[in-house]
């Protein structure tokens, strides 16, 4: 068996709509489908689906952040740190807290979702990665 690429990430939540006005809102993630029995909203990036959300429940507890599971979920938005700043803009002008971080790959900027789920959107910055695969591993502030 090969993997040939990462096909889609599902991410729990406790509720469908505010996750929607969020992903879809405020991040612009199209909605290609909807389930009803589990509730579940898919979202594409040009696959039939790319992501989507399972909804867990209002009273679903928050995991700890020591415990196993997954970490945050990565979404490309450009190329330029130019990109990478009006994404900053514009989710703090949605509410949204972000941190800002210079991995020398990749500039990102992280924040919650409604639901504490970690969320990154980035910009490549560097192939460096290609020569030494190591400097993929860098964690810096980024000043935006």
């Amino acid at each position: 068996m090969k993997v040939q690429a990462l096909g889609h990430v599902v991410l729990r939540v406790r509720n469908q709509q505010r996750a929607e006005e969020f992903y879809n809102g405020v991040l612009g993630l199209p909605i290609c489908a909807r389930l009803d029995d589990p509730h579940m909203t898919f979202f594409t990036l040009g696959n039939h689906h790319d992501f989507a959300v399972a909804v867990v429940g209002d009273d679903a507890e928050t995991p700890a952040e020591t415990s196993v599971g997954l970490d945050h979920v990565a979404f490309k938005i450009g190329e330029s740190t130019d990109e990478l700043r009006e994404a900053k803009s514009h989710l703090e002008s949605a509410g949204v807290k972000v941190l800002p971080i210079d991995h020398e790959v990749t500039q990102s900027l992280y924040f919650s979702d409604p639901d504490g789920n970690t969320v990154e959107v980035y910009v490549d910055a560097s192939d460096v990665w290609k020569q030494d695969p190591q400097r993929v591993a860098q964690d810096e502030p980024l000043e935006l």
